[in-house]
């Protein structure tokens, strides 16, 4: 067992992605808290500039709801809800508006149909059982020699990779969506536009390393696949 949690694929491949997802949220919550103690200059809230936007984007039916937690905000395509946390929703601060339009985003994504939006949301069932079942699958196939178990492991695993790798572009298309929304309906003054790609570009490091992480993991079976079998 021993051996196993700390093979070479752990050294090669997993250790390095593990460095640099835990500096990916270092960055996340450096500009998070940075910038929330920024107001933003022209004193919107980001339930106000989110409601605008949507109102702008034609999607007056898009329900806003508050939900607690921090830095839990999301858009839920299956209610078409927009979901602020408590820490976001009543803020003025630039991380606030930050995060409120990105999830705009992903709402204006649902309306028009983004391929990517559709293929993820798609895959949503299939990769939260795939990323439960594969690993217990290759570990039982590595301690009893069984081939199939592992091959069937690595399938599902491989299945949840791609689902990380199609959530990257949809990521970075809502946050583009975002600061174009922003910038276009005076929500933010000129200065806060970089501010705001900050925030935005370091929450999306957050997908860069989730996407890392899995294809290390898969990686790493894959190096000790030949070893058991």
């Amino acid at each position: 067992m021993p051996y196993f949690f700390f093979d070479t694929g752990y050294l090669l491949f997993v250790l390095p992605a593990l460095i640099f997802a835990i500096w990916a949220q270092m960055q996340v919550r450096t500009a998070y808290e940075k910038y929330s103690r920024v107001r933003a200059s022209r004193g919107y809230s980001a339930f106000e500039v989110a409601k605008g936007l949507l109102r702008q984007a034609g999607l007056e039916d898009v329900e806003i709801e508050r939900i607690p937690g921090t830095l839990s905000d999301h858009y839920d395509p299956r209610t078409r809800t927009l979901r602020l946390s408590a820490g976001t929703m009543d803020s003025s601060s630039v991380a606030a508006l930050a995060v409120a339009a990105h999830e705009v985003g992903h709402a204006v994504q649902h309306a028009v149909g983004y391929a990517g939006l559709q293929i993820r949301n798609g895959l949503v069932p299939v990769a939260q059982f795939a990323s439960m079942a594969a690993f217990p699958l290759f570990v039982m196939g590595l301690f009893t020699n069984s081939g199939f178990l592992m091959d069937l492991g690595l399938l599902l695993f491989g299945g949840a990779v791609i689902f990380q790798v199609i959530t990257l572009p949809v990521e970075y298309n809502a946050s583009r969506r975002a600061m174009e929304m922003l910038e276009g309906s005076g929500y933010i003054s000129p200065d806060e536009v970089r501010p705001v790609g900050e925030v935005l570009n370091a929450a999306a490091l957050t997908y860069v390393a989730a996407t890392a992480m899995a294809v290390a993991q898969f990686l790493r079976l894959l190096l000790l696949r030949p070893r058991r079998d």
